[in-house]
């Protein structure tokens, strides 16, 4: 072993301190310290000790070093890095465009193509991907939903005028966005509609409030294979408040409908994979756990423990910390089966839960 010089000695030593230093002040902020330091009382507003039983996995707002492994199971093809893209055949003319994140679908039929959704994300891209495939033009634009990421490169895609269609809810929505990325559609149905264009199919049909109003099932039957965007997310955790979804329970409704119908493909509008029936039954299983984790921790949590004398008053407080206590034990119930099972699951759990026990205490 080489000897350290004075100087070098002295920068471990002081490297050492420093690191201990750090220590006893984490040990000491997470309650390990002493009796005496560990009740000392953070500033107003600032983070105090943990509540008990804190879960592993860091919560909002916290930078995590290194997230879970994706498991095998939730794994798509491969994107070649110099195309960015790539295209799936679903069967009959019917095609999946991806980059892996989102995915949008186009139809060849004898005198044009049917676009479902432009995502901004690899628009650029459609053009190249579809004249992979076929030179015909782009006659129609079927809006799965209103949301931007899906639909918000149309313009660089199309020419001319082709027939924008959409549920009559995502035209309203679209109105009050006034988005010129986002243009009007130009025919719009209520429940049902039907495009035959050549020998092509594709049956439209809105199932109500889920994710968003307007969000529409399309359906290709000679293919059989469903449309149906940001309600599965195969191999998945679902995105953040499960999508943001406007009416859980409806959400929870439409992902139990699914597994009832006769498709044997889904595109499902993000990550990196078609969809199964498997990957349905494995997101209502992970729905139905964590209602009942929600349900079970808002029924045993009290409404007031621990907090500060002073706070009794402030009427967001006491709801908050209530709210933040009953999350708590919802992460802690979910993790033993789930954090391996779906890819994501840390980057969400915590959303889920915060948008899972505010819509069993209220809707």
């Amino acid at each position: 072993m080489h000897s350290l010089s004075t100087l070098q000695l002295a920068r471990h030593v002081n490297k050492r301190r420093a690191a201990a230093v750090w220590m006893a002040a984490t040990l000491l902020w997470a309650g390990l310290g002493s009796a005496t330091e560990s009740d000392h009382e953070a500033p107003p507003g600032q983070a105090g000790r943990p509540y008990a039983n804190m879960p592993d996995i860091a919560p909002i707002g916290v930078r995590v070093d290194k997230y879970y492994d994706i498991p095998e199971q939730s794994k798509g093809p491969e994107i070649d890095p110099a195309k960015g893209y790539r295209v799936e055949e679903l069967g009959k003319g019917l095609y999946m465009i991806t980059d892996g994140f989102v995915q949008s679908v186009f139809m060849v039929y004898e005198t044009g193509i049917v676009l479902i959704d432009a995502p901004p994300n690899y628009a650029a891209k459609i053009k190249e991907a579809i004249a992979g495939v076929s030179d015909k033009p782009i006659t129609h634009v079927i809006y799965t939903h209103s949301h931007a990421d899906h639909i918000a490169g149309v313009t660089s895609v199309i020419t001319g005028h082709p027939t924008i269609i959409a549920q009559e809810e995502t035209l309203r929505l679209l109105k009050r966005a006034a988005d010129p990325k986002r243009p009007l559609p130009t025919m719009t149905f209520k429940d049902r509609y039907t495009l035959k264009v050549g020998s092509q199919v594709l049956e439209l049909s809105y199932p109500g409030n889920g994710h968003e109003p307007g969000n529409t099932m399309i359906y290709a039957p000679a293919q059989k294979t469903l449309v149906f965007v940001d309600v599965i997310f195969p191999g998945y955790m679902p995105f953040r408040r499960f999508a943001v979804a406007q009416d859980i329970p409806g959400y929870f409704a439409q992902v139990k409908e699914l597994d009832s119908m006769p498709w044997e493909k889904l595109v499902a509008g993000h990550v990196t994979r078609i969809g199964t029936h498997a990957d349905v039954k494995l997101q209502a299983e992970f729905d139905d756990d964590i209602k009942t984790a929600a349900t079970q921790a808002l029924g045993s949590t009290k409404f007031v423990e621990g907090l500060n004398q002073a706070d009794l008053g402030n009427k967001w407080a006491l709801i908050n910390d209530y709210i933040n206590r009953v999350v708590v034990q919802c992460v802690n119930a979910m993790g033993p089966k789930w954090k391996t099972r779906l890819a994501g699951y840390d980057a969400f759990i915590w959303d889920q839960c915060y948008a899972m026990e505010g819509s069993v205490r209220i809707d």
